[in-house]
């Protein structure tokens, strides 16, 4: 809609198809580019075609292919950079090693301007945005969440038909189940683009998710709470 305070567009980026999002302040036209893994010339090309321009770099989780380019953007733009959460500065330590991995060239380290915490916002132009620190498939994993348009920005925390892998270094399965059911769920009918594959809505995984679905989440209560 003409009046919608904010609009989006998603590029995937890097040999893993991660969604870099960028979205505006529809009044300012200041955008936050979230996740920039790679392909920063596809990115940036786009944003300079719809006349914007980046004012914050948001990082959900330290993983390459979600920020292997913020260093070389907060250099070209000099946008802030914003995010995660400081318990994911280990990842952050290994974007080169990884990037050598995937085969992408100029992967590189990058120091935030502000790790995140739960309960935080952060603003671009006239909006605000909240923070939910959702743990589990990262330990400093953030969702970025504006409220008006009940949209978020949710990385590798939940995807449409499943959840982040847990398998990595200081990945918990049931931190991110637990992070899922009692801070997005609570948020009510979000729409949401993940960090790969297609946008979803909170309600829909509800519905149909087989690891968070309302019907799944009862039936592992059920079992491990034993006889009444």
């Amino acid at each position: 809609m003409s009046d919608a305070p904010i609009r989006l567009f998603v590029a995937p980026v890097t040999p893993l198809q991660q969604n870099c999002t960028v979205v505006w302040c529809t009044k300012t036209n200041k955008a936050a580019v979230i996740d920039p893994g790679g392909d920063l010339d596809a990115v940036l090309g786009e944003i300079k075609r719809r006349g914007l321009s980046v004012d914050k770099i948001w990082i959900t989780h330290g993983h390459a292919d979600h920020a292997g380019g913020a260093a070389e953007l907060k250099e070209r733009t000099g946008a802030m950079i914003e995010g995660p959460h400081r318990d994911d500065q280990f990842w952050i330590d290994r974007i080169p090693e990884a990037g050598q991995r995937y085969g992408v060239e100029g992967m590189r380290v990058f120091e935030t301007d502000r790790w995140l915490e739960n309960g935080d916002t952060v603003t671009l132009g006239e909006t605000e945005w909240e923070i939910y620190h959702c743990p589990g498939h990262t330990p400093g994993h953030v969702v970025f969440f504006h409220r008006p348009s009940n949209f978020a920005q949710v990385g590798d925390v939940l995807f449409k038909g499943s959840i982040g892998r847990t398998d990595f270094p200081r990945g918990n399965h049931a931190d991110l189940i637990n992070a899922i059911t009692t801070r997005l769920w609570p948020l009510g009918d979000v729409q949401f683009v993940p960090g790969h594959g297609p946008m979803s809505s909170f309600h829909a995984e509800r519905q149909s998710n087989p690891y968070v679905a309302d019907r799944v989440i009862a039936h592992s209560k059920a079992n491990t709470s034993g006889p009444g």
